[in-house]
């Protein structure tokens, strides 16, 4: 991954190939779910909840996917430990040269604006969320969270367990890059429009 920091794009249609699934045309006319929101999805560095690395959005509006963004960011604190490595693959050189997480979310911040947020496992991700803006003395401005998790739990109690790619295929959705934070997001949101 190293030396790509910033993807920024637009979907043009539903059908449109995205990083990390495949979409399951029999289920596209059985949406229920959120119709406007921001999925995001972080992963940390380390153990620090401020040790961000990797930020993926996914925004829907009106039921459809319409815009997405990815960065690494160098993580506060900047250091790697071995198990978060080996979830997500990523290491020191991959963001030495990423930009830092205040940087990154003044770019986030006007796709996401009127619109709740979204994260499987919510707690999680508020907390590191909460916890950069902590560290770049940044003024947190009380998102709306929502959690796919505790919802497929009540959705889905017949599921042998609750792991993001174990959801997104019960709602049609095939996540072959686990922890790439895009399409964890992509996932989440595919997610959020079935069940919530």
């Amino acid at each position: 991954m190293s030396g790509h920091f910033l993807v920024h794009r637009r979907y043009k249609t539903l059908n449109s190939p995205r990083i990390g699934f495949l979409l399951i045309p029999e289920l596209i006319n059985k949406r229920t779910g959120m119709k406007d929101f921001a999925a995001i999805d972080f992963e940390t560095a380390n153990n620090h909840q401020s040790s961000v690395c990797f930020v993926g959005v996914v925004v829907v509006r009106n039921g459809e996917f319409v815009d997405s963004f990815y960065s690494l960011i160098q993580p506060e604190p900047n250091y790697y430990t071995y198990w978060c490595s080996r979830v997500h693959g990523l290491c020191c050189q991959d963001t030495d040269e990423a930009p830092v997480f205040s940087e990154v979310w003044r770019q986030i911040e006007p796709l996401i604006e009127g619109l709740p947020l979204v994260a499987h496992n919510s707690p999680f991700d508020e907390g590191c969320l909460k916890a950069a803006f902590r560290v770049y003395r940044m003024d947190y401005p009380d998102y709306e969270f929502f959690d796919t998790l505790r919802v497929a739990r009540r959705t889905f109690p017949y599921l042998d367990n609750y792991q993001l790619q174990t959801v997104a295929a019960e709602c049609g959705y095939w996540l072959d890059r686990h922890h790439h934070a895009l399409a964890d997001a992509e996932a989440c949101a595919w997610i959020a429009r079935e069940i919530l």
